[in-house]
């Protein structure tokens, strides 16, 4: 399995910026070799990261499959860590949570370590096992299958587990929100957990990097007028501000550049708030 270096991942980050590359512009934008730049692009295609045509590359069509789940810890790392700092400064400390499946939930779930008062409901083992470590974190483990490839727990029993909750704030991460504004992902028995715990939460916090708009996956778990708040790491291409706005829904952008207490800042475009106005 491929873990993409810094100049793959670069490569990555450059063709889903725009599409579609050829061989020559990456290699001038990364300084290196043509043959350089073929090898990355071959290791990337086998992995299932990309796909090459002649004399270029484009992101992979597929709806099927999900990118596999060490190389989504990879990929754009720093982003999904800018993101949970900017979640986790909106949790307030002393309320009930649900976090899904995903490697942005489990960089949120890092953020929340030092929350106090938590009372936290999961199907991620990852998230079990990182806030465990907080001795003021009550962590409340979802019976079912464990899936044994990312450590998340999924079927009917999950899915009837989570029906017993009402939580404050429901945060979901996801694989793809489509340019009909729907919520899509891949696996119809994660899909059906993720939508268990939409109905289980008063508040709806999506977090999603700037790669997840308009990423096609094959499984619809909602629409976007079901989300509350939505945490990314850059603006919204148009189409999806104006579908946001539609949706009423309010989004947040985690800065790249810390504050002086080391945290990042939040970056609230003129976006609708909640209908209540209140944060649980």
């Amino acid at each position: 399995m491929l873990i993409p270096n810094p100049r793959q991942a670069g490569v990555l980050e450059a063709v889903r910026a725009q599409g579609s590359a050829t061989v020559e512009a990456l290699a001038e934008r990364f300084g290196v070799t043509l043959q350089t730049v073929r090898r990355d692009v071959k290791l990337l295609s086998d992995a299932g990261l990309l796909a090459r045509f002649h004399g270029g590359v484009r992101l992979p069509a597929s709806t099927t499959e999900n990118i596999a789940y060490r190389q989504r810890q990879a990929l754009n790392d720093d982003a999904k860590r800018r993101i949970a700092q900017a979640v986790a400064a909106q949790v307030p400390e002393g309320c009930s949570l649900i976090l899904n499946i995903g490697t942005t939930t489990e960089a949120i779930a890092r953020a929340l370590v030092h929350h106090r008062g938590l009372r936290v409901v999961t199907n991620n083992l990852n998230v079990a096992a990182i806030l465990s470590d907080n001795a003021d974190c009550e962590v409340i483990v979802a019976g079912g299958l464990v899936r044994s490839r990312d450590r998340g727990i999924i079927g009917e029993a999950t899915v009837e587990f989570m029906a017993q909750f009402r939580v404050d704030i429901g945060l979901i991460g996801i694989s793809g929100i489509e340019a009909d504004g729907t919520l899509r992902d891949f696996d119809v028995r994660e899909v059906k957990v993720a939508q268990a715990i939409i109905r289980a939460s008063r508040q709806v916090w999506l977090a999603a990097d700037h790669s997840k708009f308009d990423r096609p996956a094959m499984v619809e778990v909602g629409r976007l007028d079901q989300v509350d708040r939505l945490f990314t790491d850059r603006a919204p291409p148009p189409l999806f501000a104006s579908l946001l706005e539609d949706a009423g829904v309010q989004y947040s952008l985690a800065d790249a550049a810390p504050n002086d207490n080391g945290a990042p800042e939040l970056d609230t475009p003129d976006t609708p708030a909640d209908d209540t106005g209140d944060t649980p």
